[in-house]
């Protein structure tokens, strides 16, 4: 108390320096720098980056060379409804301190709580077996070898990563690797595009009325929306603040919630803009390419850097190759993370990867049995790209019960005190959730019409 009595005492008597003492010179403004510009987005940026994962570059490849230019429009579309999802998931954090499995475990029934999860684990799981697949067979072309022995090294150094780096070292890490998605901008400038055909695709939605058309924008839709991102950006806004001393959950200290908001909208819109950009950047290649070349057949992001060697020049399949393997080691560990966090905060283990591994054993043990399944699949005869095609199913049917109870977390005061989500925010949550359900009953109409 008396320590308490002196502070205030003090910041009184400093209140007015100018009675006592020359006001202090104001420091010059420091210059710009990248380093520093990375350094202030956080689980927005992350996020919106592992969106361009392996199996996600592989979709965005095969629509531009299936569809050409005239799909471009999807990402316009997709990009306010991401955007607000992701912004409405990162606030359930931070203003409860938990993500959205530890919500559900409070306010709803175990046995939703138990579905959402395992479905969660089972998609996360086929979707890193891809993803590891297809950054193996990137690296293959690269510099020859074995798949496989590229599979184990690039699971194996993921968990470890995870497991034994420094928090705040890792996340800067992941920060840093989002830059291996500027490859797929370097890749245009070998790509003969007809700009005014591509910009004419972006503005002007041109629908056409088939299976195949409808059937590739459900697929955009199911990669861009992504049940993992939700829990991972809702997981990490939660995780900042234990590892923020000066943080606590809005819900528990209000001061700073305005500033926070703002934060948290920034970091958000500027991740999920730049998820768009470089998947735009890939679909109008794989038009220019590809699609203009005849070469309709693309089914893995693995397959568009080979298929662009005799179009594009070898350049440009190596850095597309390139950008597979560090957009899949971006992805990976958000991929295992998020599944780990969904599992943990469920069952009310320590979780957390600025814990040390003893904290915190049952959560990594999940992260590594997650990592460890999908480098088994691997090893199997089922065909990577089957695999792909239940996943986003899975990923599918499992974002429309998590976007609805997500909206309708936050609207709960119980759960959000008077920080509950409401105003435009609210509606353009609601809308991507309407998406989402279209495309799941677009997405099993194309199943039945198939078979």
């Amino acid at each position: 108390m008396a320590e308490h009595n002196k502070s205030n005492s003090k910041h009184h008597a400093n209140k007015h320096p100018g009675r006592d003492k020359p006001a202090a010179k104001a420091e010059p403004a420091r210059p710009f720098r990248f380093r520093d510009a990375l350094e202030g987005l956080g689980p927005g940026l992350i996020t919106g980056a592992s969106d361009d994962d392996p199996s996600g570059i592989g979709t965005y490849s095969q629509a531009g060379a299936q569809l050409g230019y005239g799909i471009g429009w999807t990402m316009l579309l997709t990009f306010p409804l991401m955007a607000a999802i992701q912004e409405i998931s990162a606030r359930v954090g931070r203003v409860t301190g938990h993500g959205i499995s530890g919500n559900v475990r409070q306010h709803y029934s175990s046995g939703l709580l138990n579905l959402v999860v395992t479905l969660l684990f089972i998609a996360n799981t086929i979707n890193i077996g891809a993803d590891l697949g297809a950054m193996a067979d990137a690296s293959k072309l690269l510099i020859g070898g074995h798949s496989i022995v590229y599979v184990l090294l690039f699971g194996v150094i993921s968990v470890v990563a995870q497991i034994f780096l420094d928090y705040k070292r890792y996340v800067s890490v992941l920060k840093w690797l989002t830059l291996s998605l500027f490859a797929y901008v370097a890749a245009l400038a070998f790509a003969k595009v007809s700009w005014g055909e591509a910009l004419a695709g972006i503005l002007v939605p041109r629908l056409t009325w088939s299976l195949d058309y409808f059937t590739t924008i459900v697929a955009i839709l199911g990669t861009t929306i992504s049940p993992y991102l939700f829990f991972w950006q809702a997981s990490q806004e939660a995780e900042d603040q234990r590892v923020d001393a000066t943080k606590r959950p809005l819900i528990e200290k209000h001061y700073g919630a305005r500033a926070e908001f703002s934060r948290i909208r920034a970091d958000t819109i500027i991740g999920m803009a730049f998820s768009n950009l470089i998947a735009l950047s890939i679909i109008v290649t794989a038009a220019a390419t590809l699609h203009a070349a005849g070469k309709t057949d693309i089914q893995t992001s693995a397959e568009a850097a080979e298929a662009l060697r005799p179009i594009a020049g070898a350049f440009a399949e190596v850095i597309f190759a390139l950008g597979i393997v560090g957009t899949g080691l971006l992805a990976i560990p958000v991929l295992t993370g998020a599944t780990a966090y969904a599992v943990g905060e469920g069952r009310r283990w320590p979780v957390g990867l600025a814990r040390k591994p003893k904290e915190a054993a049952a959560f990594y043990a999940v992260l590594a049995l997650s990592a460890g399944i999908g480098i088994a699949l691997n090893f199997t005869p089922i065909n990577p790209i089957s695999a792909l095609y239940w996943s986003a199913v899975i990923n599918g049917v499992l974002a429309v019960p998590v976007m609805v109870l997500l909206m309708f977390m936050a609207r709960r005061r119980d759960v959000m005190g008077t920080f509950v989500v409401k105003g435009p925010l609210f509606w353009l949550g609601w809308l991507s959730t309407s998406a989402m359900v279209l495309s799941v009953l677009a997405m099993g109409m194309g199943f039945f019409a198939g078979n």
